[in-house]
């Protein structure tokens, strides 16, 4: 009796110590992901069709690798660390409300592409999360950036709305409202944004995702 209960002990413990390491090993590939995540967010590419406050970073490819890996509350937290750490390096222009939108538009992006390739782990099941995610994190950030954003930024710099569509006249006549500058800056911004964060991830998961699994064991 005595030999079975030590065996249950030292299984029970076994057990314990394993979800421990486990744990850590999550919290480091999270705080190892945002890390890297925070250092592409520096580097911004401006584009053509949008005002020069819109560039592209890659800041989401250490995301949505991290929702595919360990899943999307995980990308979550990746996300979130990543925007605490920019914070912290860069501050703010716009009273934190700027690093919100960041936070819920990389989530729309991130967080649907992980749901769905948890319930699929296939390449299809990727390429579909990752098309997903692309339209959701669209429509979020056309939302956010019309309703919330734009305007908060308006009001941060002192400068009326229309100031703001005159910035992407400037580089698009067919800009000339909010509504229009949401449609032609904004939208496009997001898809490109979207298709090219999940080209990288469909072209680099694969060879890297061993890396991750093997510190999971």
């Amino acid at each position: 009796m005595s030999t079975q209960t030590d065996v249950t002990t030292n299984e029970t413990k076994t057990a314990t110590n394993e979800k421990a390491k486990v744990k850590i090993q999550a919290i480091v590939q999270v705080g190892m992901l945002a890390a890297i995540a925070t250092v592409l967010m520096l580097f911004e590419i401006p584009l053509p069709f949008a005002p020069s406050f819109y560039e592209i970073d890659f800041s989401e490819v250490p995301v949505l690798i991290g929702c595919f890996v360990m899943g999307p509350v995980a990308g979550a937290m990746i996300e979130l660390v990543k925007i605490l750490l920019n914070f912290i390096i860069n501050g703010t222009i716009t009273a934190g409300v700027g690093e919100l939108a960041n936070f819920l538009v990389g989530c729309s992006l991130c967080v649907p592409a992980g749901i769905i390739y948890r319930k699929t782990r296939t390449r299809k099941g990727a390429l579909i999360g990752m098309i997903t995610g692309t339209f959701v994190m669209t429509a979020v950030g056309c939302f956010l950036n019309a309703y919330l954003l734009l305007p908060t930024y308006a009001k941060a710099f002192e400068m009326p709305i229309d100031a703001l569509v005159g910035m992407g006249t400037a580089v698009n006549p067919s800009i000339d409202s909010l509504m229009t500058f949401v449609i032609f800056a904004v939208a496009p911004f997001n898809l490109l944004k979207g298709f090219l964060v999940s080209l990288i991830v469909f072209l680099i998961y694969k060879k890297i995702s061993p890396i991750f699994r093997m510190h999971q064991k």
